[in-house]
């Protein structure tokens, strides 16, 4: 069996990868050296929206906090490796783009790491009392990646 690491939908793939990785480290350059945000502190947008400035040094949502930044890192290429293929092999078109919005956001996010030794969060939604974690445009590339992902395994039947 060849191993194949371009498959007909990778142009696909490749191509919202990058867009994805452009548009987030874009935004985040924007956020901290035209806008200033950091000296800014917390902009109020709604009663529900906020742009704040948060490092996070962790995982999803800030769990597992660490300092071995290098591990999260090589995590990330790993996975992104791994994603690729899957992508390489992938057979609907559904799939390869959505696996592009992950390997975009994941790749966006751990040059973040590797320049600034965590991710650089800007994102805040609140109501009342309630508070979600503050995140970027990665992460929303890859959350939407991940629910394409479901829906499609859904959409065609498959466990």
């Amino acid at each position: 069996m060849r191993l194949s690491l371009w498959g007909r939908h990778a142009p696909l793939t490749l191509g919202l990868a990058v867009l994805t990785f452009v548009a987030d480290q874009a935004h985040k350059w924007w956020m901290l050296h035209v806008y200033d945000i950091e000296g800014r502190g917390t902009v109020p947008l709604t009663a529900f929206f906020d742009l704040v400035m948060v490092w996070n040094r962790g995982v999803s949502y800030g769990l597992l906090a660490t300092h071995a930044q290098g591990l999260l890192i090589a995590l990330s290429l790993l996975i992104s490796a791994f994603l690729w293929r899957w992508a390489a092999m992938a057979r609907h078109r559904l799939t390869a783009a959505a696996l592009g919005l992950v390997i975009g956001g994941a790749l966006g996010n751990a040059l973040d790491r590797a320049l600034h030794g965590g991710v650089a969060d800007f994102f805040h939604l609140h109501w009342g009392g309630w508070s979600w974690y503050v995140f970027n445009i990665a992460d929303i590339a890859i959350v939407a990646g991940v629910g394409l992902l479901l829906y499609d395994s859904l959409r065609n039947g498959k466990a």
